[in-house]
């Protein structure tokens, strides 16, 4: 494609896409690379990415990240799952934890021996069986040897924006003030050449980041690459963010609230909660969904509310000549599962990976953008099951989710799960115990369980569920109190 090797990136948008990437490749490649970025003041960044999920765990190691001032800068908390509620039915909740549920064996997973002991009445809550989900419940937390207890963060997406933009700076990285004008395409190869500020400040570079949010001014308003509309699986497409004043400890997990037309986060941080609520423009308006929100929130509100109207989908290609995209600009999967920082981690470190050193090369892009497409459609089809598989008929919503056509891979697993129990993680994709979590949490039970669960005796498969249990509930009972761990290793002082 073009054999001029990469010695200039140019990063267009800050925010937390535009200085992730900033982070990592000043960190990871700046010895070898002029870096700059480009924002503008005046443009406001999304900022209400503030849940996690565990994988950022492995992109600060990569930056060699510490811990504790990490969540100082951040005023972040510990997250070891998402709770959600009224989503199966109203008045019922599950909690879907970031660990691993009971104990598989070669043949059959844990679900199975859980199958039958509920047939007997001998098995509790499937979440019971899952440290993760007691010690949030519980609001337990400490860090175990061997990374024993998974988890993610709650953090100020501001404040981590401002963090890694020390880091960058530390490792060489340029920021320059200013609203992109205009982007200039080579016209003979259609590669990016330069972007063009409003003061006249012309900005070459080898390679383009385009971190510019929906606007997407690189990869969609230059390279024209097409998009892929994913709202007839997904219908929500608006979103109210505020914030407000906490009012009690801040517990290990997301809140994710049902309503009849969407649903609400809560994401409780050291000093303040953010609040919002994701929904349907064709099932209510704007200002009900406000209202309903701020009938439903605790503390005095400290924002202005913010809407936010999104289309959820995917650019046909995420590198496209010269220029990756790299968070929003590259798509968007609404937030119910925290995936958002992840896809600007992953799509960062697939870069790292396939760093065009030498020159950009079509091989490369093509593989970067189908490994980039299964991540974003296996995750995609996770996310459609929460809508497509539960027990509420209650509005016209919920009516409408239940009826509609998913993707047949996603249906293939449902059908798979609810015949047999069994789930199979294809190609190291993101989720894996999770579907079991999020199958049976929104109502789905299996017609039947491996055979293999049939060699134990009634007696046995007694006392390896009760052994289970046991095992965490004494590991969750020595663990100290969330809020009294932040305090002792991370707590904030600003």
């Amino acid at each position: 494609m073009n054999n001029r090797s990469v010695k200039k990136v140019v990063i267009a948008g800050g925010g937390t896409a535009g200085w992730m990437a900033a982070a990592a490749l000043s960190k990871l490649l700046g010895k070898h690379l002029e870096i700059v970025l480009v924002e503008s003041d005046e443009i406001a960044t999304v900022g209400v990415g503030e849940a996690t999920i565990p994988t950022l765990l492995y992109f600060h190691s990569l930056l060699k990240i510490n811990e504790a001032e990490f969540l100082k800068a951040t005023h972040g908390i510990y997250k070891l799952g998402i709770n959600f509620e009224n989503w199966r039915a109203k008045g019922e909740d599950y909690l879907h934890a970031f660990g691993v549920t009971g104990q598989d064996c070669w043949a059959a997973g844990f679900q199975h021996f859980w199958l039958k002991g509920r047939e007997q009445g001998i098995a509790t809550e499937f979440g019971d069986y899952c440290l993760e989900k007691v010690c949030a419940t519980e609001n337990k937390f400490a860090h175990l040897p061997q990374n024993g207890l998974n988890y993610a963060y709650h953090i100020d997406a501001t404040r981590y924006g401002q963090f890694l933009r020390s880091i960058s700076e530390e490792h060489g990285v340029y920021r320059i003030e200013g609203k992109i004008n205009k982007v200039n395409l080579n016209q003979s190869s259609g590669f990016i050449e330069s972007l063009r500020l409003q003061n006249g400040q012309l900005i070459e570079g080898d390679l383009f980041i385009d971190c510019t949010g929906q606007r997407a001014l690189l990869i969609e308003g230059a390279l024209h690459t097409g998009f892929e509309d994913w709202s007839h699986w997904l219908p929500c497409d608006s979103a109210i963010a505020l914030q407000t004043t906490s009012v009690k400890a801040p517990v290990p997990y997301t809140r994710s609230i049902a309503h009849d037309w969407g649903w609400q986060w809560q994401i409780p941080l050291q000093h303040r909660v953010g609040n919002g609520v994701v929904y349907s423009s064709k099932f209510v308006s704007d200002e009900e969904a406000l209202a309903t929100l701020k009938n439903n929130i605790e503390g005095d509100i400290l924002t202005e509310p913010r809407v936010i109207k999104f289309r959820t989908g995917t650019r046909r290609k995420h590198w496209n000549k010269n220029c990756v995209a790299v968070g929003l600009s590259s798509g968007f999967i609404e937030p119910l599962e925290s995936t958002s920082i992840h896809f600007i981690q992953q799509s960062i470190v697939r870069l790292l990976r396939m760093f065009p050193q030498q020159g950009i090369e079509q091989a490369d892009v093509d593989e970067f953008n189908a490994q980039t497409m299964f991540d974003l459609e296996s995750t995609r089809d996770f996310i459609i099951l929460h809508y497509a598989v539960h027990n509420r008929e209650d509005s016209a919503f919920w009516q409408h989710c239940r009826r509609m056509q998913v993707p047949e891979p996603l249906a293939q697993r449902i059908r798979l799960f609810k015949q047999s129990g069994r789930v199979f993680r294809k190609n190291n994709e993101l989720f894996d115990d999770s579907w079991m979590q999020v199958m049976i949490g929104q109502g789905l039970i299996p017609d039947s369980y491996h055979p293999i669960v049939d060699n134990m005796s009634d007696d046995e498969l007694a006392k390896f569920l009760a052994h289970i249990k046991h095992n965490i509930n004494g590991m969750a009972n020595q663990l100290p109190e969330h809020s009294a761990f932040i305090k002792q290793f991370c707590a904030s002082i600003d």
